[in-house]
């Protein structure tokens, strides 16, 4: 009998506008390309990039290093609201006061 992992739920998803806010590329800005569930990590794109070095192939001829993003962890993530610099809430609305 196998235990099945709890799919978690984050306050991201996939096509978000996130800013990092810790880490190497705090105060960045990038779009989300992929949430990983399992290890609470996301991809967001530009963001945290890692070289690769890469042999030379027949379906790759150039070789060389190649950049690709690595995920970050989705607690160093806050959604912004897209085309401006505000903090995007979770409900959506705010409570008049």
């Amino acid at each position: 009998m196998s235990v099945r992992p709890v799919q978690r739920k984050f306050h991201i998803k996939r096509g978000d506008i996130v800013q990092v806010i810790r880490g190497e590329d705090s105060g960045k800005q990038g779009k989300v390309l992929q949430v990983l569930r399992q290890t609470s990590r996301a991809v967001v794109e530009g963001l945290n990039l890692m070289k690769r070095h890469q042999r030379k192939t027949q379906s790759n001829p150039e070789g060389g290093i190649l950049e690709k993003e690595a995920p970050l962890p989705v607690s160093n993530l806050r959604r912004i609201e897209a085309g401006t610099e505000k903090r995007a809430r979770k409900g959506g609305t705010e409570k008049a006061s």
